[in-house]
């Protein structure tokens, strides 16, 4: 029997995962009435950027809460996928910080800039430890406990409606499956699956940016023009049929002066089909090692490196979008359009990736690089499910404004900000489209957050 290449395992691999059955989400007419049940003023369905900011904004605000989170740990990107920048927080132009509240604070108390900090040395900030800012997630969180249950390991699986009203969602974890009753639903999970599930319009193009897997090499040795280096072994690894596709590379010495920290695996694929999520992981890893192993042949530097972890998840930039009460699109962006219920600024380039090769770089397009922007409350709000809020990357924008608002400090402040329209919801016994989004912005500006340009 011939021994399978790693080509010929990933195509089998992905038969075998394309033909699995996906079960349909439930709905109210399927679902058991003997699942035990929690209640909840707001329930917060994903612990990434996102979810972090909008658990600790409810809980502060006086809302029993309930975060649920897939992985064993909080922080989305940053922990699950290994990348240490806080993309969004500062103008480029000038380093001006435009992101307070939560996400200043968690640079902050990673070490990075002054509690009070106004402007930062560079415009993108890494923290120095991903395992530790896990720790300080736990932490803040469970600061809180008087008010936010954490649920690690756990998922939201489907959800049950009464008309237009999500009545709860369905968690599923070792427990077996759990309905959870709450006031207010904020989706974080990246991917607007609560969103989908309740009814609510959502986009997904033909096209989709690429997924990354984020990985680290140890033992490795500073050599002049490694950078360059490595980018020609990989084209070397591309001709031969080892690697499909990457960008690249993004080779640092990030975390220690003998370990590179490695951002330039490019995978096509759709991350809400569990299916492709599934033959995505696989090949991520395979060209991962792909590129490990074409740098310890090849370049100098490498000879006693060794591949010393990736990170938990693939990276997934697109997926769905909610198609809400107001669509973000790039022309407001660039135009720095304001908006009356601004909760959030952002401050990304159009960081859109392509599904091909992009040697040197991520993009095939010069960077359009807006000022600080204006983010409309509107844009967090979902048709046709009133108890809804979304946050984080899956929120109301085109393709190409998505490709800003995604990124990791902005996506906190969008769970920051939905977090305290979620409380003026239930102080008001209302649904968040009733919500004023000027009272949000008032309510955020006296905690240190929303738009830069009301904390001046």
């Amino acid at each position: 029997m011939p021994t399978p290449t790693r080509r010929s395992f990933l195509q089998t691999a992905g038969l075998v995962a394309g033909a699995a059955v996906i079960p349909r989400p439930a709905r109210a007419a399927e679902s058991r009435t003997d699942w035990p049940s929690l209640e909840a003023d707001v329930l917060v369905c994903g612990g990434g950027c996102a979810g972090l900011g909008a658990a600790l904004s409810a809980a502060r605000n006086g809302q029993r809460t309930i975060l649920i989170e897939r992985a064993g740990f909080a922080g989305g990107i940053i922990t699950a996928v290994g990348l240490p920048f806080f993309d969004g927080i500062a103008d480029i132009k000038d380093g001006r910080i435009v992101v307070r509240g939560i996400g200043l604070e968690l640079l902050a108390k990673s070490g990075a800039c002054e509690a009070n900090a106004t402007h930062l040395k560079t415009h993108n900030p890494t923290i120095h430890n991903v395992e530790a800012f896990k720790v300080l997630a736990d932490k803040l969180l469970t600061a809180e406990k008087d008010k936010l249950r954490v649920l690690y390991h756990s998922s939201a699986c489907g959800v049950e409606m009464d008309g237009e009203r999500i009545a709860a969602v369905l968690v599923a974890n070792k427990a077996g499956i759990t309905r959870v009753r709450a006031r207010q639903v904020i989706d974080c999970t990246g991917d607007a699956d609560v969103a989908a599930w309740a009814g609510a319009p959502t986009d997904k193009g033909a096209e989709l940016q690429p997924l990354t897997l984020h990985f680290r090499i140890g033992n490795v040795k500073k050599t002049p023009n490694m950078s360059r280096a490595c980018r020609v072994a990989l084209e070397k690894a591309h001709e031969r049929g080892e690697l499909p596709m990457y960008y690249g590379p993004g080779v640092m010495f990030m975390f220690a002066p003998d370990e590179i920290y490695v951002h330039g695996v490019r995978v096509p694929g759709d991350a809400s089909d569990p299916a492709d999520l599934t033959r995505a992981e696989m090949q991520g890893r395979s060209d991962a090692w792909a590129m490990f192993e074409a740098w310890k042949r090849d370049v100098p530097g490498f000879e006693d490196s060794y591949f010393m972890t990736s990170g938990p998840f693939i990276g997934v930039r697109e997926t769905r979008r909610i198609v809400g009460q107001h669509v973000l699109d790039e022309k407001e962006i660039l135009a720095t359009t304001a908006f009356d219920d601004a909760i959030a600024t952002g401050c990304w380039y159009l960081d859109m990736h392509p599904n091909k090769i992009t040697t040197g770089g991520a993009n095939a397009v010069p960077k359009q690089q807006p000022a600080p922007y204006d983010i409309p409350y509107r844009s967090l709000l979902p048709q046709n499910v009133d108890n809804l809020i979304v946050a984080g990357r899956c929120h109301s924008t085109t393709r190409l404004a998505q490709s800003s608002t995604r990124v990791t400090v902005t996506a906190m402040a969008l769970g920051e900000a939905a977090a305290v329209a979620a409380a003026l919801a239930n102080e008001g016994r209302t649904s968040p489209l009733k919500i004023d989004g000027r009272d949000v912005r008032k309510k955020l500006k006296t905690q240190n957050a929303g738009p830069i340009q009301d904390l001046a």
